[in-house]
């Protein structure tokens, strides 16, 4: 199985650190890199192509929204996985409208995300539990899974 490459994009520094404790203890996904802000976030993402791209809504410089269509725009392989405390149905929503694959609230992290990281390198979309009953325009990867 192939190594995941995967930009941790998250202006708190503690829940990334949080994060990137979750997913080494995993050999099979690699944290390439982390940006605090939304510019970084898109430089990085540029410049790494990472297979996935964890990202919050609330960053400086240029929210999560904005970095997500750009990065749809100029890093078409990469896949998207919303990990943000927002759970508003207006907000999931145009996180979702960007191609995001996934949406995992930052309260449930602990449940969700590895749930919803491999879930989306199988292709598929994802939404946390407490989303479910959410109307969500949910695409499907153009990138082929593997």
């Amino acid at each position: 199985m192939a190594t995941v490459r995967i930009l941790l994009v998250d202006d708190f520094a503690p829940f990334r650190i949080y994060v990137r404790r979750i997913l080494e203890a995993h050999p099979e996904w690699e944290v390439i890199g982390e940006a605090g802000d939304g510019v970084t976030a898109l430089q990085m993402a540029a410049e790494m192509q990472p297979d996935l791209i964890l990202l919050d809504i609330n960053l400086p410089r240029l929210n999560g929204i904005d970095v997500a269509q750009q990065i749809g725009a100029t890093v078409q392989r990469s896949k998207i996985l919303f990990l943000s405390s927002h759970c508003s149905q207006e907000l999931v929503r145009a996180a979702m409208a960007t191609g995001a694959m996934a949406y995992v609230v930052k309260w449930d992290a602990d449940r969700d995300l590895l749930r919803a990281i491999i879930t989306v390198m199988e292709g598929k979309s994802y939404v946390s539990n407490r989303l479910s009953g959410y109307e969500l325009p949910i695409r499907r990867s153009l990138w082929p899974s593997g």
